[in-house]
């Protein structure tokens, strides 16, 4: 089992990732990685040196080829496994940011095989029991439906 949970503030160096929810014309933009059959938000680990808004910029264009957007920070969110005794891993943190895209690059030059725009949520996610909290957390702190 994976636990997610949501905070304002930790300390910078914690954040390891960024997700982007990401929509362009009012529609979500979901990747399918080449190796898998399944959809996913954008997003990725931070590198060494990066800030974690150029780590959610840098993986928003990879993995969408977004070149005109904007982009804002939602909350911090942390991910950690469950075993069957309820006790918890180490938390993950990342970042989680929402994205409007007005203008994509024809293609994608990365591991991602394609990108779809859709009105409707995917039914078969990558993360299955963290993207869809993602998803509700948006909608909880910036009244964007996501249901």
């Amino acid at each position: 089992m994976i636990k997610v949970r949501f905070y304002d503030e930790v300390d910078d160096a914690l954040l390891k990732f960024a997700v982007i929810i990401t929509r362009s014309d009012g529609k979500w933009v979901f990747c399918k990685h080449r190796k898998r059959d399944t959809y996913e938000v954008p997003g990725g680990h931070r590198e060494a040196g990066e800030s974690i808004e150029e780590t959610a910029k840098r993986e928003l264009y990879e993995e969408t080829g977004a070149v005109d957007f904007d982009m804002e920070p939602v909350c911090i969110y942390s991910v950690a496994s469950v075993d069957d005794e309820g006790k918890e891993t180490e938390e993950t943190f990342g970042m989680l940011y929402t994205a409007k895209v007005r203008e994509f690059e024809p293609e994608l030059h990365s591991e991602i095989e394609k990108i779809i725009i859709t009105q409707d949520l995917p039914e078969h996610w990558t993360y299955p029991e963290i993207q869809p909290e993602l998803m509700r957390e948006l909608e909880r702190r910036k009244g964007i439906e996501t249901s």
